[in-house]
């Protein structure tokens, strides 16, 4: 076995002075038969992952700005595999200022402020809830609802959040809109898309279920039926019954 030359004696302990094989070593004494080398590593890299992304230069976030860590589009707040995205939103900004200024309503400036933190997570892609906007700026999760209802009405859109775009919490806004873009205003699903800040799957998947419980409705089946035929929940089925009620029966439209 050939010797160790004096210069790995040496040095070699010194890699541990960094954060990787700190993260490495802490493993290694704190659960030494839990995780083998390479194990190790990789847990170390993830962990070197989350904590670059949660701890942004100063320089990259400017006065107003906020890190928040939002539940990535395409995983849900409930999910096993649920997935953080940090994002930079903008509480306030000399916009505001000079808007606030210019004798603008506090209750349409806070409007903004909602509409404006929705989307920029969206755009980087993460969705915020009711609740993170309430947590963001110290409001109730009814009354960030209610401010961006509000939004939405005066302009005529749909913001993007968990509630609408994952069928998180109580919204069941987005399926009206869906439907009746479809059932009465005859839009392709395309557009709809666009128009409801959904993807083309997730409209599709509305549409799909939508007509199936449709089928099963107006042919008499109850709900438990339905439920078992097309093993969606029984919540789900009365928000799609009520919408065949409002926008099938009363509206007599066939499709």
């Amino acid at each position: 076995m050939l010797p160790v030359p004096f210069s790995v004696k040496r040095y070699k302990s010194a890699h541990k002075r960094f954060l990787k094989p700190a993260i490495e070593n802490f493993f290694q004494v704190e659960f030494p038969k839990s995780f083998g080398p390479s194990t190790r590593s990789l847990i170390a890299d993830e962990l070197i992952k989350i904590f670059d992304a949660n701890n942004r230069d100063i320089n990259t976030i400017k006065p107003g700005q906020v890190l928040w860590n939002g539940v990535h589009k395409n995983t849900r707040a409930d999910s096993k595999n649920m997935k953080l995205v940090p994002v930079v939103l903008t509480l306030v900004n000399d916009n505001d200022i000079s808007n606030l200024e210019n004798g603008m309503k506090v209750s349409e400036h806070k409007q903004n402020v909602v509409a404006r933190i929705l989307r920029e997570a969206y755009q980087k892609g993460a969705l915020l809830s009711m609740r993170d906007v309430g947590l963001l700026l110290a409001i109730s999760d009814s009354s960030a609802s209610i401010t961006r209802k509000s939004y939405e009405k005066r302009y005529n859109v749909d913001l993007p959040h968990s509630g609408n775009l994952q069928d998180m919490g109580t919204c069941i806004t987005h399926k009206y809109q869906i439907i009746f873009k479809y059932v009465v205003e005859k839009k392709d699903p395309l557009i709809i898309a666009k128009e409801t800040n959904h993807t083309i799957n997730a409209v599709d998947n509305y549409l799909r279920n939508f007509n199936r419980v449709k089928t099963l409705y107006l042919d008499n089946k109850d709900e438990k039926y339905i439920n078992t035929v097309t093993n969606l929940s029984i919540s789900l089925i009365n928000q799609y019954v009520s919408i065949i009620n409002q926008y099938i029966k009363e509206r007599k439209v066939a499709i």
